[in-house]
Order: C-alpha cells, then sequence, then structure tokens
C-alpha cells in the first residue's frame, strides 16, 4: 500500500486570529497610544509653562536688580510722584521717581509706546548707563524694562521700618490656553 500524501493539513486547532480578535488588539493598541500621545502632550505643556515662568521670573529679578542699584544711589525717593521727570511719560503712571548724582529717574507704568509689547509696561525713565556700568552723564533715555504687566504691575510702599516694598505683577496666557500669573516682591532698605 502506497502512503499518499495529502495537500490538506489535518485540522488540529485554529492557525491563527481571527478578522474580530485582530480589529480589538488592533482599537486596543491604538486607544493605548492615544493615552501614551496625550499624556505627552500634556507634559510638553507644563513644561512650556514652567520654562516660560522660570524665564519671566530671570527678568524680573533682573529688573529689581536694576531698581535695587538705581536706589542704592538715590538721594531721596518719591512714590507716585513724576514731576520732573527727565522725559515724557506718555501717560503712563509714575511709581518711583528716584532723585541721583546723575539726574532724576522715574518708573512708570503704562500703556507700551508700540505694539510690539504686551498689556502695560513698566518704563525707566533716567540716564543711560556707560560701558563702565555706571549711569551717564549724557541725555535721559526711555526704555521698556518688562511688558505683561497687570494692574497694577509695580506697586512701591514703604513700610512701618522704612523698608521699601516692590511687588511686581505680570500675567501671560501660555499657547496651551488659561492664564498664568507671576508676581515677585523684594524688601529693600537703605532709604
Amino acid at each position: 500500500m502506497a502512503w499518499v500524501r495529502s495537500s490538506r493539513s489535518p485540522k488540529t486547532g485554529l492557525a491563527g486570529f481571527s478578522l474580530a480578535e485582530l480589529l480589538v488588539a488592533m482599537s486596543l493598541g491604538l486607544l493605548l497610544w492615544g493615552v501614551v500621545l496625550q499624556a505627552l502632550v500634556a507634559d510638553g505643556r507644563q513644561v512650556e509653562r514652567m520654562v516660560r515662568q522660570v524665564r519671566e521670573r530671570g527678568q524680573q529679578r533682573r529688573v529689581l536688580a536694576l531698581l535695587r542699584g538705581d536706589l542704592q544711589r538715590a538721594t531721596r525717593v518719591d512714590l507716585a510722584l513724576g514731576t520732573g521727570a527727565a522725559c515724557a511719560l506718555g501717560g503712563r503712571d509714575p511709581v518711583l521717581q528716584l532723585q541721583t548724582p546723575a539726574g532724576p529717574i522715574t518708573y512708570t507704568v503704562g500703556s507700551p509706546p508700540s505694539a510690539i509689547w504686551r498689556r502695560l509696561v513698566l518704563m525707566r525713565c533716567g540716564p543711560a548707563f556707560g560701558l563702565d556700568g555706571e549711569p551717564s552723564t549724557g541725555a535721559a533715555q526711555n526704555r521698556v524694562l518688562l511688558d505683561g504687566l497687570t494692574q497694577p504691575g509695580l506697586d512701591a510702599t514703604v513700610e512701618p521700618d522704612g523698608l521699601l516694598h516692590l511687588r511686581l505683577r505680570q500675567e501671560f496666557e501660555p499657547s496651551g490656553g488659561g492664564t498664568q500669573r507671576i508676581q515677585t516682591e523684594v524688601r529693600v532698605g537703605g532709604l
């Protein structure tokens, strides 16, 4: 008797997945990838918010350091006074006016001088700095120090112990939506 091989294989069970099983597996895989992708996008937005906050806080610290240096050179400090300012204030509200040997320095908060700035701006009107980092004796300059301020922007008050309390407030809209607020406070002595 000769053995004849059949081209058909005997049925010993299913050799693969059914179409329904493949569709369910693919749907679960896509769902998992969707969750992972959504988590990555949310993480990216959070990182963007943190980077923006660190950058804005750094700018606020630099502005407060400049203000602190101006205060150390000042012979007189007046709050909310803009008379005798060396520059046109452009309708902005004076917050601080400092009398220094190089000339008056006035810090104002108000509408920006051009459309490139966000919201309210903090401006410094006073002597420019020379290459040596000291105020020059030339003409006064009016410069934007910080933008994106919210009311009151820069708040300056004299505390009972004689220290000057400065508070900067900014607000901006991150790309993911919502509003982010940043506030920095410092107390300066020696008035």
